[in-house]
């Protein structure tokens, strides 16, 4: 598998009052105009001028309109050199399949912060393979609360740790690790191999949640990913939530933490489980692509911008 985490990626600026973000929703569909208005409103309130897409309330089957249209209001956003970050609306599914006619060749110059998480794995995965770091946060429908709030600012604004120490989590693996991070949505990271914009976390730490998938089913993807050769000179593993994943089937009974257990020991790196990322409503915002120090041993981890 080659090598998808760029050396040194390209961090967009710190958003500040007044930045333009654009709502899209490439994605899945929308519950309604509610949700948009939602969006807007929070975006107002963190100091930002909202700019909802032309086709965010489209409807396509299970997408927020046709690849065509959703393809369009990405391309717009980043055509639109006012357009200081895109924060997608929701996950579902569907990002992927505008992969292949999404160009961030020249983005670099220009490089928008992109917020979102779940199904957005697959724009991160794409970010990062242009060399551009992005931020794997709350989507812009959801209701922050006062702990995501400070994460995403921190993130996004302030470019501090926006991440920490994590008391519900529990160390697998004890040790220390450094690297850049990279993952996100566990069912995409998995779709993504074998595809230009496959994910290695060779020199990184790997970062994974999920919902709805029956713990086999994460034994699974863990274990394609393995096989592929993913974890291959991996510094360090981060487990967030797995939200609504049974640990049950007709033929028997294995927890999430059993699974991420021989995962560490397999892949022999310090490994974290339970930290705050995921589909919870508190979360961290973590910048794929950013350095990072994983302390296993303290339930923590630390982010490093770049000086700026």
């Amino acid at each position: 598998m080659s090598h998808r985490i760029a050396p040194a990626l390209v961090c967009p600026p710190a958003l500040s009052a007044g930045a333009r973000v654009a709502l899209l929703a490439p994605a899945g569909p929308l519950a309604g105009p509610e949700d948009v208005e939602r969006a807007e409103a929070t975006a107002r309130r963190l100091g930002w001028e909202p700019v909802v897409g032309r086709h965010v309330l489209g409807r396509h089957g299970y997408f927020a309109a046709t690849d065509g249209e959703r393809l369009a209001d990405l391309e717009a956003a980043l055509a639109d050199r006012t357009i200081d970050a895109i924060w997608c609306l929701r996950g579902g599914y569907g990002a992927m399949r505008l992969l292949p006619a999404l160009d961030l060749s020249l983005r670099r110059a220009r490089p928008r912060s992109l917020i979102g998480f779940s199904d957005i794995t697959a724009l991160h995965a794409a970010w990062q393979s242009a060399g551009l770091t992005s931020f794997h946060g709350p989507v812009a429908r959801g209701e922050l609360t006062p702990f995501s709030e400070t994460s995403l600012v921190r993130a996004v604004c302030t470019r501090e740790n926006p991440a920490g120490h994590a008391p519900d989590a529990r160390a697998l693996r004890g040790g220390r690790a450094e690297g850049r991070l990279a993952g996100g949505n566990l069912a995409l990271v998995a779709a993504l191999a074998g595809t230009p914009w496959a994910l290695s976390f060779r020199g990184a730490i790997a970062v994974f949640e999920d919902v709805g998938e029956a713990t086999y089913r994460v034994d699974r993807l863990l274990t394609q990913l393995r096989l592929a050769g993913a974890f291959d000179g991996c510094e360090g593993i981060v487990f967030g939530h797995f939200t609504e994943c049974p640990d049950t089937s007709p033929d028997g009974r294995r927890s999430l933490e059993e699974i991420a257990q021989e995962v560490a020991d397999l892949v022999e790196v310090p490994t974290l489980f339970g930290v705050p990322i995921g589909h919870i409503a508190d979360q961290w915002t973590l910048p794929f692509g950013a350095m990072a120090t994983l302390d296993a041993d303290a339930c923590a981890l630390h982010v490093h911008f770049e000086p700026h």
